[in-house]
């Protein structure tokens, strides 16, 4: 469905994207996940023709012409950057984003109808955008996508800025899209979101793609070790023989294998107070592979 291939963006002199690849299949889900600033946003201008690459190419249902109008009607791009009218209507909104997608009629009003029961806006049609709340602009933004029914669907950083409520609104509405087959790209900074929604993740990180795969597989080769912390009834006897041992009855100890290392450690008769097994997952992954210091 889209496919890019060895794509680069500078400003300037510095690389904003660097040289990245990937294959999106249709209907799946695919994630890119990095810091802020790691060229995400930069990514998905490119793939739908706002920015042109300096160097590489990007291919949608194998043509490099994003510009070309039946294409342009087969993409729906919400952006980080709320892409709605404040001084008009929800409704409003929605008409003039059909009209540019040339629906007219019976058909513009049934798909007005039915992004905004699916936005949860019915109620808020003829209020004007200015006075809606956070969530309600980021719901907006993301149906003004859909307003032309289009099988691929952009979403960079859709839950910016909102509530939980809202987002957890905008994870079930993604979810319904998912399940009506459309081919979703979704930009985040947020690694639950990136979990939950995404068949594939990419995580980029300074404009290079640093790897690519499930979420299961992610993990499996970039997470790390599981870790075992528990705090025993009392002190081993042996207690140099003891792996993890911290102080007389603390234990924190990495490993592969959590539940075979602690039937280990049962059968040594060591009684304990409590047990915590802390499972890798995909914020190990991201920390593993982008590091873990803090960046503006």
């Amino acid at each position: 469905m889209i496919k890019a291939e060895n794509i680069k963006k500078y400003y300037g002199d510095i690389p904003a994207v660097d040289g990245i690849s990937f294959e999106i299949r249709p209907g799946e889900t695919f994630g890119l996940l990095g810091p802020n600033g790691a060229g995400k946003t930069t990514t998905i201008n490119m793939l739908t023709g706002i920015l042109k690459p300096d160097e590489g190419k990007i291919l949608i249902k194998g043509t490099d012409n994003r510009k070309n109008s039946d294409i342009r009607r087969l993409v729906g791009y919400a952006p980080q950057s709320l892409a709605i009218y404040d001084e008009l209507s929800g409704e409003e909104n929605l008409a003039f984003f059909g009209k540019l997608y040339g629906l007219r009629g019976v058909k513009l009003k049934k798909q007005i109808d039915w992004t905004l029961d699916f936005a949860g806006l019915q109620n808020k049609r003829s209020e004007l955008v200015k006075t809606y709340s956070g969530g309600m602009k980021r719901r907006l933004n993301l149906v003004c996508a859909l307003i032309h029914n289009p099988p691929i669907l952009f979403l960079d950083e859709p839950t910016v800025g909102v509530d939980p409520q809202s987002r957890n609104q905008i994870f079930d509405r993604i979810e319904q899209l998912k399940s009506e087959g459309k081919t979703i790209v979704y930009t985040t900074h947020y690694i639950e979101e990136a979990q939950r929604l995404c068949e594939r993740v990419g995580i980029i990180d300074y404009g290079k793609l640093l790897a690519l795969d499930t979420v299961e597989a992610l993990i499996e080769e970039y997470g790390g070790m599981s870790v075992i912390e528990a705090e025993l009834q009392s002190p081993p006897s042996d207690m140099e023989r003891i792996p993890g041992l911290i102080g007389k009855t603390k234990l924190r100890l990495e490993t592969e294998h959590p539940l075979e290392d602690l039937a280990r450690l049962m059968e040594k008769n060591i009684k304990f107070k409590e047990i915590k097994i802390v499972k890798s997952d995909l914020e190990a992954v991201f920390l593993n592979l982008t590091g873990r210091s803090l960046r503006d």
